[in-house]
């Protein structure tokens, strides 16, 4: 294998990668969202790569994922049909019924409800569900939320690692390396419990003060809630058969987005109530742009070699030592992920895992350390998930509505409670990785994916 030599397309890559990424990281200063941004800097790869000979437009529709970005779409469909219906209202009004104003037990059965829920929808989904039930629920009960808000996206953030479909970065890893929702599951499950149940005591000592005072216990009347249960139970149903299809997808050959397909298709069919221009408004556009901005973004730079480049120089750390390697972009994504956003962070590093990969490295461990970082990551700090800006988002609402500014979270407030969250979960995760390090670099059997190994390698060559 030859080295790589740093070039003109190269450098003109890096430049376009790096303003759109400051673009995509600031939008909280110059106010441009992150999808424009995006979307700029996906044009401009693409013109710029026309300019200089590495990329184009036919080149920039083969990145695109579109296994991620169907599956979301699907996914978000369902979502917006379900919400309405009035089950998700009524699951978090029982659940407060249940706890009879002990709190820290509301906010484990909340937190355990969640994370249930974003084993299958995403975490962004799961929070924007149940953060307004949880501003009427502690309102009613006369305590403080944000424990429970930043709770939810925590413990969704936690939760949503286990899965293929729990987590966008989980998406982008699974489709590019190959893996099936029941390999993601078996080699995430277990750590993700032990990491879960260390994250939930971590943050009964962290809000110790808020959680040991007894809530005043009105009586909530659940019926009222459910809307629409006809359409709420077959929704239920379609979910069961879609999990099902999840763990049995590899044998049939089918990508997970049209298990999802399957899912929304027979949820159509059988929901006889749903309002299909209603829910279709419902279905977060943006975020998809947002996706497909970033996969010709690095589509550009992965076509310039630029991550090939990087990947030369971190390929004899990994051969040196493997299991340190791992570790290291354990916590590496986790910081970085918690100081940004975890999606263009995750979007970056799979051309340089699987360029490794196409060197004839074992990298197995890699994609579940990346897939472990950027999820614990995002609970460091208000950025590091989409999750975690709702939830702020809410809490200033609900400030500016009561005139109460205690009950805003600020960035501060997040790093302060959130960082010692992380780094308790890091922990854990770190010495569960090390004892079980040969579980977690064992091979899998790939189910294709969006970037093959041999294309990896001609790059390489």
């Amino acid at each position: 294998m030859q080295e790589l030599a740093f070039n003109t397309p190269m450098l003109v890559s890096a430049i376009i990668l790096g303003f759109a990424f400051i673009g995509i990281f600031t939008e909280e200063l110059h106010g441009i969202h992150r999808s424009k941004a995006a979307l700029a800097g996906a044009v401009a790869m693409i013109i710029g790569g026309q300019i200089f000979g590495f990329y184009g437009p036919e080149l920039a529709l083969e990145a695109i994922d579109w296994n991620v970005v169907f599956l979301l779409a699907c996914m978000m469909t369902t979502v917006a049909i379900m919400a309405p219906t009035g089950g998700f209202q009524a699951i978090a009004y029982f659940l407060a019924d249940f706890s009879k104003g002990r709190q820290f037990l509301l906010l484990a059965m909340l937190g355990t409800a969640v994370t249930v829920i974003s084993l299958l929808l995403d975490n962004v989904t799961t929070v924007v569900i149940f953060g307004p039930l949880i501003v009427l629920i502690t309102a009613a009960l006369k305590i403080s939320p944000i424990p429970y808000l930043i709770t939810i996206a925590v413990l969704s953030n936690t939760g949503g690692i286990a899965t293929l479909v729990g987590d966008p970065p989980n998406l982008m890893i699974g489709s590019a390396a190959g893996i099936d929702f029941m390999t993601f599951l078996t080699h995430m499950g277990g750590i993700v419990i032990a990491v879960w149940l260390a994250t939930l005591l971590a943050v009964k000592f962290i809000f110790r003060k808020s959680l040991s005072q007894k809530a005043l216990v009105p009586h909530f009347e659940k019926k009222e809630h459910v809307k629409d249960p006809q359409t709420w139970y077959v929704a239920v149903a379609v979910m069961a058969i879609m999990i099902v299809l999840f763990i049995l997808h590899s044998r049939f050959g089918w990508e997970a987005w049209f298990v999802s397909a399957i899912g929304l298709s027979l949820l159509m069919l059988f929901g006889r109530k749903i309002d299909l221009d209603r829910t279709f408004e419902d279905v977060e556009i943006t975020l998809l742009m947002f996706f497909i901005s970033l996969f010709v973004i690095v589509g550009g730079v992965e076509h310039s070699e630029f991550l090939q480049w990087i990947g030369q120089f971190i390929v004899p750390f990994v051969q040196n030592d493997l299991t340190l390697a791992t570790i290291v972009l354990l916590w590496v994504s986790a910081f970085l992920s918690a100081a940004i956003d975890n999606i263009p962070f995750t979007a970056a590093m799979i051309p340089i895992i699987l360029g490794m990969e196409a060197q004839g490295l074992d990298v197995h461990a890699l994609w579940w350390a990346l897939a472990l970082g950027v999820g614990l990551g995002g609970n460091g700090t208000h950025l590091g998930s989409t999750a975690n800006v709702f939830v702020v988002t809410l809490s200033e609402r609900i400030a500016r509505q009561t005139g109460d500014q205690t009950l805003a979270i600020k960035p501060g407030a997040w790093i302060k409670k959130g960082t010692p969250i992380m780094l308790t979960s890091l922990v854990v995760a770190s010495v569960l990785f090390y004892i079980f390090f040969d579980f977690f670099n064992t091979s899998f059997e790939r189910t294709g994916g969006q970037i093959p190994v041999a294309e990896a390698a001609e790059h390489l060559e």
